[in-house]
């Protein structure tokens, strides 16, 4: 497990950013060989305030990707239970998740795995806590009628099955879920800490969340920055790679 810790969210942003790049440039995607990425949705395609629009406008539109190669749930669809197993199963045709990208809750909780779901869960229907509800209220106004009280959801196992997961956690109002995350045990109610367990995540937070950890923690980590910022040099992109044969890529990992 690493911890990275930047100073503030834009730095940490930045970060990752830069890290996922660098994973993708690595990974050299081609026509048979994919780098997915998947969302949770409960609201329709062209609701403003939902994943699928939220990642075409920050996301998709930015970078080159064809539309067929991009893969949401749809939580408008006639049948949510085939629509999560058909999930799992484009997920298993791409050859797995190369890498998860991730948030978390005040409460902890990843993607919508609130606290008490289960450590081994797939793709489903998830009822969301009223913590999640009131959190997500600022975007539709302050207006809780108007937000979904359900979503569908990778589960936690599906998450673990990823050959890496990143997690970005910011802001003092998240410093006691990072401390769950990585300095307590596993717990079903802390659903981000199951990835202590997992052979390959990257935490990647600011100061603020840090509050709650223990001195010698932050300093510990704080120590290898030095190996963690690394892995965000820059590397050749594929197109630079074919102008520069005769250079050869700098290694992602330490």
């Amino acid at each position: 497990m690493r911890l990275v810790i930047l100073e503030d969210h834009a730095q940490a942003s930045e970060w990752v950013a830069k890290y996922i790049r660098n994973r993708i440039v690595q990974f050299n995607p081609g026509p048979s060989k994919y780098f997915t990425l998947g969302l949770p949705s409960g609201l329709p395609k062209d609701h403003p305030e939902s994943y699928h629009s939220f990642m075409w406008n920050n996301f998709f539109k930015h970078i080159d990707i064809s539309s067929e190669n991009t893969h949401i749930l749809d939580g408008k669809a006639a049948n949510l239970e085939a629509e999560c197993a058909a999930f799992e199963e484009k997920i298993k045709e791409a050859g797995g998740i190369e890498l998860f990208l991730g948030g978390i809750g005040p409460d902890g909780h990843i993607a919508f795995n609130e606290p008490g779901s289960s450590l081994v869960s797939r793709t489903r229907v998830k009822t969301l806590a009223m913590d999640t509800v009131l959190a997500n209220s600022r975007f539709f106004g302050g207006d809780l009628s108007q937000v979904p009280t359900m979503a569908l959801t990778v589960g936690v196992g599906t998450v673990m099955d990823a050959r890496e997961v990143v997690i970005l956690i910011t802001g003092a109002h998240k410093a006691l879920a990072l401390y769950k995350a990585i300095e307590e045990g596993v717990s079903h109610m802390w659903t981000v800490s199951a990835f202590q367990q997992h052979p390959h995540t990257v935490f990647v937070c600011d100061e603020d969340a840090t509050l709650e950890l223990k001195v010698k923690t932050v300093k510990y980590f704080q120590g290898l920055m030095l190996v963690h910022n690394r892995l965000v040099d820059p590397l050749y992109s594929m197109k630079d790679a074919g102008a520069e044969k005769g250079q050869s890529k700098k290694p992602y990992r330490d």
